[in-house]
């Protein structure tokens, strides 16, 4: 659903507490599934009723596109959600990593099938690439995410200004608003530096507030920067200028490497 504002976060070994805290299962395909696959959700927003910590996911409260809210943990929620999305689905707080059934894929086993998955996922057209999924931990190809959590592949995900500014002259009719790529962490560069610098920062610490965070790998982007949400129109423009001038990544995923307190305003050194 649509993100949020933080003015600070405690970070630990899942990122910040609550994020990514609740699921919709798809009931016929017997998968988690976010807007990738219902994007209807990004129309949605969400709020915790209680503030969240590393062990603890309270209950959320959920604002419809109509206006209306139910919360996360009520059986109507369920049906609500799945009028909005067209198909039935459940809603599920995070479960332990033991629950390997929980988070088990269900993909083609043909090749043509599992092909054409992966088109639709990461919205690429016939004639573009895929991403190269190899860099990504071997599990995502079995399961729906690393158990025990909700995240595409890390617990964290930060993009700088310098990124977004490189794509917005390559293609200025496009709305590259930082709300597409859904960042964790969004790092503005002093001293004017330009273009998507954090690639440099693979594989190197950031130490960021009083945490410390290890840059792992380039974030390969999908058919969620092109969804309509509020105040930004559908832009299939966006991705196909990813795939074209940006080697089809935005942006780094990143593990944390000691636990602290990030404020906005904080400096990112590079350790």
């Amino acid at each position: 659903m649509a993100g949020g504002r933080l003015e600070s976060a405690s970070i630990g070994p899942l990122g910040i507490p609550g994020d990514r805290g609740w699921a919709l299962r798809d009931e016929t395909a017997a998968e988690v599934r976010g807007a990738k696959k219902f994007p209807a959700l990004v129309q949605c927003a969400a709020r915790y009723v209680e503030e969240p910590t590393e062990t603890r996911i309270p209950a959320a409260e959920i604002t419809l596109p109509d206006g209306s809210t139910v919360r996360s943990d009520r059986p109507e929620a369920a049906e609500r959600l799945t009028r909005l999305v067209g198909r039935p689905v459940s809603v599920w707080r995070r479960r332990p990593p033991e629950d390997r059934e929980h988070y088990r894929r269900s993909l083609p086993e043909d090749p043509a099938g599992l092909e054409g998955e992966l088109r639709e996922m990461f919205g690429r057209t016939p004639d573009e690439p895929l991403p190269d999924l190899s860099v990504f931990p071997p599990e995502l190809m079995e399961f729906t995410s690393p158990l025990g959590t909700y995240f595409d592949a890390f617990p964290l995900h930060l993009i700088t200004t310098s990124w977004l500014g490189e794509l917005r002259r390559r293609n200025p009719k496009a709305d590259f608003d930082r709300r597409r790529f859904r960042p964790n962490l969004l790092i503005e560069p002093e001293g004017g530096e330009e273009g998507p610098i954090e690639l440099g920062w693979a594989g190197k610490q950031l130490k960021i507030g009083s945490a410390a965070i290890r840059v792992t790998v380039p974030c390969a982007r999908c058919v969620m920067t092109t969804l309509e949400q509020p105040g930004l129109a559908k832009d299939p423009s966006v991705l196909r200028t990813v795939v074209r001038d940006s080697n089809q990544n935005v942006g780094v995923y990143a593990d944390v490497v000691s636990s602290g307190t990030i404020r906005v305003g904080d400096p990112v050194e590079l350790l």
